[in-house]
């Protein structure tokens, strides 16, 4: 299980938390210094079942500069929003936890965290 997350978050330091009172082995990814690129944001986004802009964080300041908010939700603007999260990893949701069955959720909820811990191998 990999979690990735920004210390400075909230939520992902109470996803953190959870997960080690669970005793869950997991590894920490802080995405904002390891930034994951377009092909691993495409195998995210599919365990997810989501789309980039699902995931897009569009009140962060560089995503208001970029516009994003206004651009086309569809499948000839997918790889946009994928590049643009690759180069500003700061747009994209936290936490995001990979679980060992394949799956992922974005884990802002004790519910999601929770969901998560079903799915270990």
């Amino acid at each position: 299980m990999e979690i990735w997350v920004n210390p400075a978050c909230s939520k992902c330091r109470s996803a953190v938390r959870l997960l080690d009172a669970e005793g869950v082995d997991y590894t920490v990814r802080r995405y904002l210094e390891e930034p994951p690129d377009a092909a691993e944001l495409r195998d995210v986004l599919r365990r997810l079942g989501l789309e980039p802009w699902d995931i897009t964080r569009t009140g962060e300041a560089v995503a208001r500069e970029l516009g994003v908010a206004e651009w086309p939700r569809d499948e000839g603007s997918r790889e946009r929003w994928i590049a643009a999260l690759a180069a500003h990893p700061e747009m994209v949701q936290r936490p995001i936890i990979t679980a060992d069955d394949g799956t992922a959720v974005v884990g802002r909820s004790e519910s999601a965290v929770r969901d998560t811990l079903g799915r270990r191998a």
